[in-house]
């Protein structure tokens, strides 16, 4: 089954992450060149947050709140959701759905790995899902019901 280091291996590991003074006018320029709804906030060589489309939504009904100025260290959320690189595409959809989120931080060994989305997560569970009812399907062919007289449909 496939676990986090086995999509990000997948996916490329490219990592998008912003210095916490990088205005949120810069971040978002970043996000759409390279198509992303986050990006990672680092402070050295430690990432102490991230910025999602999600936390634009929430924060540009702020009076005063403008893209140009505001620095993505004061906006970003901070409160990181991890999961280990050997955790399934399985376990992570549960993560995914129970705590409401659209991404994750993989680490291993409690080192920052990279970054996995609901769609990266989705996209492998139902590659996953198609392999095993192949497989299912497979075990059960018709040649052992030809004596059951049923009417084999084509």
């Amino acid at each position: 089954m496939k676990t986090a280091i086995d999509m990000l291996q997948e996916k490329g590991n490219k990592i998008f992450a912003v210095d916490p003074d990088t205005t949120i006018y810069e971040a978002l320029h970043i996000m759409v060149e390279n198509n992303i709804g986050a990006i990672l906030v680092q402070n050295g060589d430690e990432i102490v947050g991230i910025w999602t489309e999600r936390d634009l939504a929430r924060n540009s009904l702020q009076a005063g709140f403008d893209t140009k100025v505001a620095r993505i260290g004061d906006y970003m959320s901070t409160h990181l959701k991890k999961t280990t690189d050997d955790t399934t595409c399985y376990a992570m959809l549960d993560k995914f759905l129970g705590m409401r989120l659209r991404h994750l931080v993989v680490e291993k060994d409690g080192k920052f790995s990279g970054l996995l989305s609901i769609g990266d997560v989705i996209k492998a569970a139902l590659v996953e899902r198609t392999t095993e009812l192949e497989k299912l399907n497979e075990m059960v062919k018709w040649d052992y019901y030809e004596d059951w007289r049923w009417k084999k449909k084509d």
